[in-house]
């Protein structure tokens, strides 16, 4: 197995050498220029990554934290993402501590794209190990950092009929108050796919519940209920 060092250099070169410097401009500005990127779509850096991972294999313990980390102290968003799928590939070996390190990552060159992706991990974390999510969430409900706020709304996407309702709804009202364009959005998307296992509470919580207005279209968005409807509020 390559030392985390040299399985970023190879990684970096191997993008590099593959990337397309008009495709980058574009990603770029979508972007908000906030991160550098060699120019590979999706597919591109994929396929790159299965063939790295086939021929070096996945590294583990130590080593697997410091690759990841040396992918993301690089600028180039691709980098970032490579660290991420070779996490998720090793999700399933990792101890439950292995939470500190997804919250290292969500404060890392946060931006929705890796945040949202660490957040599908947090999930598949936290079905392997429910002792961690009261109070590990609470304690980023209480951080002020509205990109683990965002995780304490969405981590629960997936959980269809095991969705820890009043704790979702519990976190939506607590934040209900927040300007912040990722918060409304992420409680609006968390409650309409919530929505899809159980809408009458979905809509008895909008109802009752003072939300912002994205929020609340969000949320009814499937439910057959106009975000327009009146209620207390």
């Amino acid at each position: 197995m390559l030392k985390p060092a040299d399985y970023y250099t190879l990684v970096r070169e191997t993008f590099r050498t593959h990337g397309n410097p008009v495709t980058a401009q574009g990603q770029m500005a979508y972007m908000r220029n906030q991160f550098e990127f060699f120019g590979l779509k999706m597919p591109q850096w994929m396929a790159l990554t299965k063939v790295i991972h086939g021929q070096y294999g996945i590294p583990e313990g130590e080593d697997l934290k410091n690759l990841v980390r040396l992918c993301f102290e690089d600028e180039h968003r691709e980098m970032h993402y490579f660290g991420l799928e070779t996490l998720q590939k090793a999700l399933k070996k990792q101890p439950s501590e292995c939470i500190e390190f997804l919250e290292e990552l969500m404060l890392a060159r946060s931006w929705w794209d890796t945040v949202d992706w660490i957040n599908k991990l947090a999930g598949l974390h936290f079905q392997r190990f429910p002792e961690l999510i009261k109070p590990v969430t609470e304690r980023w409900m209480a951080s002020g950092n509205f990109w683990l706020q965002r995780v304490c709304l969405i981590f629960q996407l997936t959980y269809k009929e095991k969705t820890d309702a009043a704790l979702l709804f519990d976190y939506v009202e607590r934040l209900a108050g927040s300007k912040e364009f990722f918060l409304q959005k992420g409680a609006g998307w968390a409650l309409r796919q919530y929505a899809k296992t159980d809408p009458e509470a979905v809509v008895a919580f909008v109802e009752k519940t003072r939300l912002a207005p994205l929020t609340k279209r969000e949320a009814l968005k499937h439910v057959g209920l106009s975000s327009d409807r009146p209620s207390r509020f």
